[in-house]
């Protein structure tokens, strides 16, 4: 799909688009377990470089997705042809003997990121943040083989990580996913009640043919796909309709009856899926000191899951084209259902996205975030996250007064994570709770099918 050239059209779309048990038991140490944490650095250098990218926190969230999905894919099969613990990805080969496992994972993410980013379309990402991006990748690269003894390890650790990471890029290489992830200005709007229209200041669809991108676990992007949305005539309609318009305003142009707390939960969530859904990977495994393999398996089956969340997503909202609730509140007046009340100056608390409601990509990816973190450490467990999307940048991940939250459980967490789109203005309820469950399937589908324990 060709993308127009717009010269005095801003994308403002690209800051708004945010965009059991047993069978994940922990295999047992051996002598080549790494003595330091090459896994979940590698795991935060990759945000940090989405971030320098411009990909996130706020951004074309499906890219940053595939970039971590191939990252993890690449330092999973580079340990396992270490030490095959799991069932390998792409790349079957083995290292030679007594190869640097933190070499393998630096050159093995790096070798991905490098090129992925580097061929980041201006769509998603300026040229200037890409630059930065690759820097700041080549100079965690140079710390990371700095902290390693020279030597044959070393350069067997390298080559294997290269290998792993040539693999997984000669699978992807072709998939065209920066070209299905382009906005379309010339999309059909529909013109029935219930029926997608481009939204305020959005004149546009963002990637409606992305849902047709090749899944890294999935057969289909439509595998899972649920079922249909309300009619804009049932009370479910009415209800969910009522909820958001009291709720989802940005309590300036349009009143909003949230609370305080509310308001924090909805620009908590605000920020990118992959982006705070990894960070939380990140801190309940090192709570639980899981090893470089344990890890390498966490990050991966997580990422995919992520991953395929978005094509998941992608083809349900293009399938049915439903209509945004800024949408359907300022046309409320044509919607045929007499029980719904127009405003025609309705405004959200943040612009919201160039897609279809139906159904919420951030509700699918809560819900495959939790459900890989529910099947690797059980759902009961008690953790704290920070944000980089709150108001107050001293409240930020990292700033002088970081605002954390506390959840008891990863199924409490992705509730949160998909009732702030209706707080925050985006999503009626519906979508947000059929999201969430279609994101738990898509997770569930790509750990019971890959990277299984070996023996399994």
């Amino acid at each position: 799909m060709k993308v127009p050239h717009r010269p005095h059209h801003r994308l403002t779309w690209a800051l708004a688009l945010g965009l059991g048990a047993a069978a994940f038991a922990a295999p047992a140490a051996s002598a080549h377990q790494s003595r330091t944490d090459a896994v979940s650095t590698w795991n935060e250098n990759a945000g940090k470089a989405a971030v320098a990218a411009c990909i996130s926190p706020v951004g074309p969230s499906p890219a940053e997705a595939r970039l971590y999905a191939m990252t993890h894919i690449a330092i999973h099969d580079a340990l396992n042809a270490i030490d095959r613990r799991s069932r390998p990805y792409v790349f079957r080969g083995r290292a030679r003997q007594h190869a640097s496992t933190d070499a393998a994972v630096a050159a093995a993410a790096r070798d991905v990121m490098v090129p992925v980013i580097g061929s980041l379309p201006p769509h998603l990402a300026p040229p200037a943040c890409v630059t930065a991006a690759l820097a700041g990748v080549e100079a965690d690269y140079v710390t990371a083989l700095d902290a390693v003894r020279d030597g044959r390890a070393k350069r067997r650790g390298v080559a294997v990580g290269q290998a792993a990471a040539k693999a997984i890029l000669a699978l992807r290489v072709a998939d065209d996913a920066y070209e299905l992830l382009s906005p379309d200005f010339d999309y059909d709007e529909g013109t029935l009640p219930g029926e997608y229209r481009f939204g305020p200041g959005t004149p546009l669809a963002f990637g409606p043919e992305f849902g047709k991108l090749t899944p890294f676990a999935l057969r289909e992007g439509s595998q899972f796909r649920p079922g249909l949305p309300h009619a804009v005539t049932d009370p479910r309609y009415t209800a969910d309709f009522n909820e958001i318009k009291r709720l989802g305003g940005d309590d300036v142009a349009t009143p909003s009856a949230r609370t305080p707390d509310e308001t924090e939960i909805a620009l908590f969530w605000y920020e990118s899926s992959p982006l705070q859904w990894n960070r939380i990977a990140r801190r309940v495994a090192a709570a639980r000191r899981l090893g470089a393999w344990e890890q390498a398996r966490l990050f991966g089956l997580l990422n995919i899951a992520l991953a395929d969340g978005y094509i998941g997503t992608f083809e349900t909202k293009y399938h049915y084209k439903y209509w945004r609730p800024v949408t359907a509140i300022r046309l409320a007046a044509t919607d045929g259902n007499p029980d719904t009340d127009a405003d025609p100056g309705w405004t959200p608390l943040r612009e919201t996205p160039p897609v279809p409601d139906y159904d919420s990509g951030h509700a699918v990816e809560g819900g495959a975030g939790a459900k890989v973190l529910q099947r690797f450490f059980g759902n009961r467990v008690r953790f704290t996250t920070c944000s980089t999307t709150l108001q107050d940048a001293a409240n930020n991940c990292g700033g002088t007064a970081a605002r954390y939250r506390t959840y008891h459980s990863f199924s409490q967490a992705a509730q949160e994570n998909g009732h702030s789109r209706i707080l925050i203005g985006f999503h009626f309820r519906e979508a947000v709770d059929v999201g969430t469950d279609h994101g738990g399937r898509i997770a569930g589908f790509a750990v019971d099918r890959l990277m299984r324990p070996r023996g399994r």
